[in-house]
Order: structure tokens, then sequence, then C-alpha cells
């Protein structure tokens, strides 16, 4: 039976596991924390589960796929629940609306909001969906090793049916009049940490997925389908050292022979590293060439705060936007290097509809924000400069309905901050997404999930392709153990 090192547990470690004990691989997955997840974790405070980062589900079959593909029933391990509205968009002049994935509600609300705005909007959900099944067809389902699979005149013909060189605002503003739709659509089209003003409108496919897919809510929080894989995992035999961090992968003569920890040596002639990429080739692997690497462009960051509170909200829904005055430019300030001086938030408030999840605290609330990563700003995170960026939220927050006097209902508040991601997940610039999806960085152009020179190495995570999300990585998982069991 073949050994596989798994070197770090977050998601795209957890799967690629499971993936492999399934096929009979002998897998041992090694994590410095002393919880699995990575980014996709857990903050616990008085029996209240806040989920770190992670929060929205969409495509629920690719989470469920990894369940029924090794025999088992996924509804033995988690439930979800689905979601509707997806969101409730509230406005800085007061306006909110619901939308919905249901397509009779959501052309209600859009007619209401102004007739015949359901007609552009449909003609958003056709074209963005498309580019969303070519893309899974003929690159994200795709390993992207050789550069053969970017010049089959098929695959060619489809990347430039996408449309890809017209920036994602551009495209939409060609597509939707209606300012309110318009910046919503936008909005979500950041879900991996791009420029939506700069990088290609294939990311139009993430609102239009969300749309038709339905978003989803697993009960417990979304940490709950970490703790799924984990027990799958280890019903299928396969092994978890916590605290126990990777400190070099070993090499010799060009192949992988194990990996030294602080914890001792252990030997395999296969290592998937599931650590961030850049870390992982300047600290891991310290014979590849790290200058490279750093000078591509990274995702921006981002801020999130999480609220113990001492009551319950009925103006929210599980997943909330504000869209602030000046959009366009609070969005690009994370690109530029600045905290925005008026911010569009993230709300994700699983105490909607999830009486298990809130502990003590009468509800929990995250909020978000994208912000420059470490690289692209002077920004010094101390505490001066998070309670004032504290108070700038504060103070957006008030403006929504029902959430007035927010300020007199916390109990309990702490934060998430680009640094956190930087020494606590070894994420390279503080990232929230790992390397920018721009087009010169993404399918062929990304780094390979399968190391160019030594035998036996592998990657997965938001840096390497097929790219950043949890689902795109789950999927990814597929594409790595099929590789490994080639050889």
């Amino acid at each position: 039976m073949k050994k596989v090192l798994v070197v770090g547990a977050g998601i795209g470690g957890l799967c690629t596991a499971i993936r492999l004990l399934n096929k009979g691989y002998d897998v041992t997955i090694l994590e410095k924390e002393n919880r699995v997840g990575g980014k996709v974790n857990i903050k616990i405070k008085n029996g209240a589960r806040f989920d770190l980062t992670a929060s929205v589900l969409m495509t629920p079959k690719i989470y469920t796929d990894i369940f029924s593909e090794v025999g088992k029933d996924y509804r033995d391990y988690f439930e979800m629940i689905k979601i509707d509205p997806i969101y409730k968009v509230n406005y800085y002049d007061k306006n909110s609306y619901k939308y919905y994935s249901e397509l009779g509600k959501m052309v209600e609300e859009l007619e209401n909001l102004e007739e015949g705005l359901s007609i552009h909007y449909l003609e958003f959900l056709y074209k963005s969906f498309e580019k969303y099944l070519n893309s899974k067809k003929y690159f994200l389902d795709k390993p992207m090793i050789n550069k053969e699979e970017i010049l089959k005149l098929k695959t060619i013909t489809k990347f430039l049916e996408s449309n890809p060189f017209i920036t994602t605002s551009d495209y939409l503003k060609s597509i939707i009049k209606n300012q309110y739709l318009l910046n919503y659509l936008i909005f979500q089209s950041m879900y991996i940490g791009v420029n939506p003003y700069k990088n290609s409108s294939l990311y139009t496919l993430i609102p239009a997925i969300s749309h038709i897919y339905g978003l989803w809510y697993i009960k417990g929080g979304f940490y709950n389908y970490i703790e799924a894989l984990k027990k799958l995992i280890l019903e299928l035999g396969g092994k978890i050292y916590v605290n126990t961090e990777v400190e070099k992968i070993v090499i010799n003569k060009g192949k992988v022979i194990g990996v030294r920890t602080n914890r001792g040596n252990y030997k395999s002639d296969i290592i998937v590293c599931n650590a961030d990429y850049p870390y992982a080739i300047k600290n891991l692997i310290r014979n590849k060439d790290y200058k490279e690497i750093e000078k591509q462009d990274y995702s921006c960051s981002v801020f999130i705060m999480y609220l113990g509170l001492n009551k319950k909200y009925k103006d929210l829904q599980v997943h909330n936007i504000y869209i602030n005055k000046n959009f366009k430019k609070s969005i690009q300030d994370a690109f530029k290097g600045k905290l925005p001086k008026y911010p569009s938030l993230y709300l994700y408030y699983p105490s909607k509809i999830d009486e298990t999840i809130s502990g003590k605290f009468a509800s929990i609330l995250n909020v978000m924000v994208r912000v420059p990563n470490l690289k692209d700003s002077n920004i010094i995170w101390n505490k001066d400069t998070v309670q004032k960026f504290r108070n700038r939220i504060i103070k957006e927050l008030k403006n929504i309905d029902g959430l007035e006097n927010i300020e007199n209902d916390i109990l309990y508040e702490s934060y998430l901050t680009p640094i956190h991601l930087k020494h606590k997940f070894y994420a390279h610039n503080g990232t929230a997404f790992g390397l920018s999806h721009k087009l010169n960085q993404t399918a062929y152009f990304r780094p390979h999930i399968k190391d160019d020179n030594i035998k036996g190495l592998y990657y997965i995570g938001s840096s390497t392709h097929p790219g950043n999300g949890v689902s795109v990585i789950i999927d990814g998982s597929k594409i790595i153990a099929d590789e490994i069991c080639k050889g």
C-alpha cells in the first residue's frame, strides 16, 4: 500500500486525503495547529460557534459528492438547509431588497424595483452561467499541467466566447443598467478577492451560480463540514496528527522522500502540500526559486468582526450585503492600499435560522470588509488602527434597518486582520484568497498541482490550480487524486 503524507489539514488537504484513502492509499495528515480546517475554521466563545472565514455555501452537490463517492450518505454527517432569499441587500439610501434563487420570487422583486429589469437579469443569468459551464468543463476540471491542454482549438474557442478581456464591471454594465442590481452583482463577483473594475468578466459566474443553485447553510455552522470530513477520514483509516508542524519537505535527487517536523521525521515518496504555496516554496522547499512567485499579483485581504449580541434582529437574513455610497471607490480601495472611508459590508447572521450556534448570546454576527493585503499597503494593524476601523464599520451598521442601536447590543467582539492570516495560517502577504485570479495567473499559468521538477510532490490550495473558493478546492482534490494515481 502506497503511503501519502498530506502537509496541512485545510479543506484541500482533507478532501484529497478522503479521495486517496478511497483509492487504497495509506494517508497521514500533518497539521501544525491543534484543530483541522486551516482558514475554514471556528472561534468558540461562551458556547457560541463563530465561523472564522468561510460562510457562503454554493453548488451543494460538490460538498456532498465526496461522501457519496466513498459510499456514505452525507446526511449521516451534517445537515444542509436551503436559504431563500439568498441575500438581503441594504443600501446607504435606506432602500433594501431581497434577492432570491427561486426564479419567480426574483422576477417579482426585480419588477417591483424597476419594470423590465427581470429581462436584463435573465440575460445576465444565461450568459454568465454559460461561462461557468465552459470554465468547469474546459479549465477547472482539467489538471492544466501541460500547455497542450490550453492550446486545443475547442478550449481556445470556448475561452474567447466567454468574452474574458472585458472587466466584470463593464460587462455587467452592458447588460444591467439599474444601479441597485448592478452593484449587488459586482459585490458578489468579488467572492475570490478580485478587483471587479480591473479583472476579467469570467467571475460574473459567481453570482450566476449563487442564484441558479441557491445558497445553503450547514446546521451548526460551516465548520461542521470540516468536522464531518475529519470523521470520514478517521473512518476510512486515515491518520491525523495535530500540533505537528512540517519544517521541511525533504528531497533527494529530485524526488521527495519525506518531511521533517517539530515532532520527528516522516517518510513517504508522495507528498501533498496543502500549505500556502508561496510559503511552501520559500520555507519548506528551499531549493525552489521564490523570487518569481514573489513578483506575482496577490488577492486582497479581509477584516472580520465577530459580534456576540444580546438580541435577535428580525430584519437580517443569513447573508446580507450593505452597499455604501461611493461604492466603486470603497471597493477599489482594497486594491489601492487604503482602508475604505465608507466601507461596503458583508454580514453573516447564522442565528437567523440556527438556534444551536449562538451559545450564551442571543445571536451572533460576522461583519466582513475587503481590505488591502500586507504587500500592497503601509497599514499598521495595531490596536489604534483596529479600533478606528471598527468604529467606522459600526457607524455604517447603524445605517441598516434594525441595527440602529447595535453598539449597545454588543456583549462580545473580536477581530481577524491580515496580520492574523499571515502569522496563524502562513498566508503570504496576509491575503485571504492567495494569488490573484487575473487571466495570466489562471489555469495553466497558475502554479501547477504537480511539481514540474520534483517527483512525488503535489500542491492544493488557494494559490494553485484550479483556484480559490471552498467548492473549487473540493473539486480540485478530485483532480489531484487522479494525477497521483497516474504516478
